[in-house]
């Protein structure tokens, strides 16, 4: 581990600097808007706390529907970033610490409620970048086979992720004293262009390791060219046509978020998934359909839950009824 590292960060502090030096400092620039005084923004209120108890009864009632909407949004965005931080390649230990940081995020969401101010979402600890970040070379011990097939104990180098909790904490101290003054002042230096480059630089990092990109390059290059597919996938026609569809449908859900139905987007994309479950494998064959979706997942897809009913009946389990359903 090194200052490659702290890249992200350190570019982020030089370029907010760097309008405030020689003749840069008289460029017009635009940066976030913060206030100055410890006190909600709005001006009809005088305090944080929301008197929940003198609001009219059908009120509460509506307010269930977009606290719904959050936390459905919430949880999916949560699980799969989660999915996507213990897969194999990090092998992490104890994966289920991330199940406690959900926790703590229904917590403060509750809390953010009281306190009648939006809802924190930092999902920097369970981002990607961040467990690349913590990728680190460690020795351990492990069997290896010789030429002639006998297993040796042999100390290897192995690439994991650092699993601690001192840079979670980091991330959150950093975010407490930068929302208080006198240092929300200082997150006021910052231009917005800093944080548009900030967005872009994750999107990056996201789509860099994300195989939708790939699929996208293999539509554009010639059959002969692209990867050999596993001998169980027939085509890559099949493939091509999935990866046209996730294309079309997020370019429909960005489009949503920036209508005035953007809140719901999150139940859009939740209703996608029985789509996947229920609709998706009468259109694409099993394989393609285990091809695309095992690159973010852990070991085991829907197609490989029904193989697993399925043996689990024919070995005297739970009888299945021959499409991955078990029948008791």
């Amino acid at each position: 581990m090194g200052l490659v590292e702290y890249a992200a960060a350190i570019s982020i502090i030089i370029f907010i600097g760097m309008p405030h030096i020689g003749e840069l400092a008289e460029l017009d620039r635009q940066t976030l808007q913060v206030s100055k005084q410890f006190r909600p923004t709005s001006l009809d209120r005088t305090v944080f706390f929301v008197k929940f108890w003198q609001l009219q009864v059908q009120w509460i009632f509506v307010a269930i529907i977009p606290g719904l909407i959050i936390t459905v949004l919430f949880f999916f965005d949560h699980e799969v970033s989660s999915i996507i931080c213990t897969i194999d390649r990090y092998k992490t230990k104890k994966p289920g610490g991330f199940a406690w940081d959900i926790v703590l995020l229904g917590a403060t969401t509750a809390m953010c409620g009281i306190l009648g101010i939006p809802p924190a979402n930092g999902l920097l600890p369970q981002a990607p970048l961040h467990s690349e970040s913590l990728m680190h070379d460690e020795r351990v011990e492990a069997l290896v086979a010789d030429k002639e097939g006998v297993e040796k104990l042999e100390i290897v180098t192995e690439r994991r992720t650092y699993e601690q909790r001192w840079s979670h904490f980091l991330h959150a101290g950093g975010i407490l004293i930068f929302v208080s003054p006198p240092f929300m002042h200082v997150l006021g230096l910052t231009p917005t262009s800093v944080l548009a480059g900030l967005f872009l630089f994750m999107g990056e990092q996201s789509l860099s390791v994300n195989p939708v990109l790939f699929r996208f390059f293999y539509l554009l290059t010639p059959p002969s060219q692209n990867p050999k597919l596993p001998p169980v996938v027939k085509s890559y026609l099949g493939i091509h046509i999935f990866t046209i569809v996730q294309i079309v449908l997020t370019g429909i859900i960005f489009g949503i978020t920036l209508t005035k139905g953007a809140p719901a987007f999150p139940l859009i994309i939740i209703a996608l998934v029985p789509v996947r479950l229920f609709l998706m494998n009468k259109f694409w064959d099993r394989e393609t359909l285990r091809y695309v979706d095992a690159w973010a997942c852990r070991a085991g897809t829907p197609e490989d839950d029904e193989d697993a009913y399925n043996i689990r009946g024919n070995e005297g389990g739970p009888q299945s009824n021959g499409v991955g359903e078990a029948v008791v």
